[in-house]
């Protein structure tokens, strides 16, 4: 984009000149110059008595998105194992496709992994794209990127989702940079437009104080990687049939620059809030770090994984790993009891789908009671106790279940 000058129009006035705050104007013979200072912010634009100056704008150098179809899920797995995002993403992918009318592939890479293809096909895709080598078995940027943009090129998907895991933040942004086309990173929610066969993403935006609509117009695929949890999984149908297309990709070592020498587990338990039954989370009501020990006696009395809000993480009181809500993770658990969390909104877009919320807090007029399915107004260092001792006793005081039906 440019700002140019019409000199047939311009009448050397000045004005432009007086107008530009980046002294990017002069005058020469006669005739207003746009010189390399120009930030193109248009004042001269609307100063201009004649309209003579104008920006011009650039032709985005695209690609025929007419040769592009089908909608493409990035199937992770690890250590042979389908991550829950996979299954949620060919939920939202069939949707997708269904409504395109078009086809749904699921892109497996690994080694010694057919099991998974076929239960891909259970859960909903087509086709599975599967590149199976030994170079695949354990993930490494150089090859799975270089692999999947292969795939791309020669079969062009319109669309590819892929998980906002620590592997798909990594894989992602080098697809996208390798094919030229656009991201759109942590989406909470994908519609499509159908009139122009568009995917509308929308992500969190300003630290999660507002939500953004992002569009991919002149460059195919479409890409967007989905926070876990956002989505619902897809349904398991044993009678589904599909096709499965394996092959083997012409991968070498010396493809690989960033080798994976040695894998080592951490001994800290990873927090998998995404795929819990059950949580409790505590918030600033829990008034100090102290608190969280009520809030883990009642999550180990029910089986449940323990989540917090943000103001408790940045407070130090827990770590990031349990954080709930826009700026942590969206969960969608058969219980979720919220104590001493007033409810703000960016918290409750990450749990608000719980089948069923159980809201413990003082005040009354506390957002996450307009949520929850129960709420206990009073001091929780007084209510969860008595829940504790009701569940030592044997009383039948939470029964998710039947509350339920």
């Amino acid at each position: 984009m440019a700002v140019i000058v019409n000199e047939e129009k311009c009448i050397g006035c000045g004005a432009c000149v007086d107008r530009c705050p980046f002294d990017a104007i002069e005058m020469i013979n006669g005739k207003a110059v746009i010189g390399e200072a120009c930030r193109i912010c248009g004042a001269c634009i609307k100063v201009c008595p004649v309209e003579a100056i104008y920006k011009e704008e650039e032709k985005k150098k695209g690609v025929n998105i007419d040769d592009y179809k089908g909608v493409w899920v990035f199937a992770e797995q690890r250590e042979g194992n389908l991550l829950n995002i996979a299954l949620e993403l060919l939920g939202e992918g069939r949707k997708i496709a269904d409504a395109l009318g078009v086809e749904l592939s699921a892109v497996l890479l690994g080694n010694k992994v057919d099991n998974l293809a076929d239960k891909l096909i259970k859960y909903g895709a087509d086709k599975v794209i599967y590149a199976e080598h030994e170079l695949l078995g354990v993930y490494t940027t150089d090859a799975y990127a270089k692999v999947i943009c292969e795939l791309i090129n020669e079969r062009k998907p319109e669309i590819l989702l892929i998980g906002a895991t620590n592997i798909g933040r990594d894989l992602g942004p080098r697809i996208s940079a390798r094919i030229h086309t656009g991201l759109t990173a942590d989406c909470t929610k994908l519609d499509v437009d159908l009139e122009n066969r568009r995917l509308m993403q929308t992500r969190p935006a300003f630290g999660g104080n507002l939500m953004a609509t992002i569009i991919t117009p002149n460059h195919r695929p479409q890409m967007a990687t989905v926070r876990p949890g956002v989505m619902e999984k897809a349904e398991y149908d044993e009678s589904r049939k599909g096709i499965v297309d394996k092959f083997v990709p012409e991968l070498t070592e010396s493809d690989i620059k960033a080798k994976v020498v040695e894998t080592v587990k951490g001994g800290k338990a990873e927090v998998k809030l995404e795929e819990a039954k059950i949580i409790v989370s505590g918030g600033r009501g829990l008034g100090n770090k102290e608190g969280f020990k009520l809030i883990e006696e009642l999550a180990k009395k029910l089986g449940a994984v323990v989540g917090a809000s943000r103001a408790t993480v940045d407070a130090g009181w827990i770590d990031h790993a349990h954080q709930v809500g826009q700026t942590g993770k969206t969960v969608r658990p058969d219980l979720y009891i919220a104590c001493g969390i007033s409810g703000a909104i960016q918290h409750l877009a990450g749990m608000k789908e719980s089948k069923c919320i159980v809201a413990i807090n003082k005040d009354k007029d506390a957002p996450i009671f307009q949520v929850a399915d129960y709420g206990i107004v009073g001091d929780l260092y007084e209510i969860i106790p008595e829940i504790i001792k009701a569940l030592d006793s044997g009383d039948e005081l939470l029964e998710v279940a039947s509350a339920e039906e």
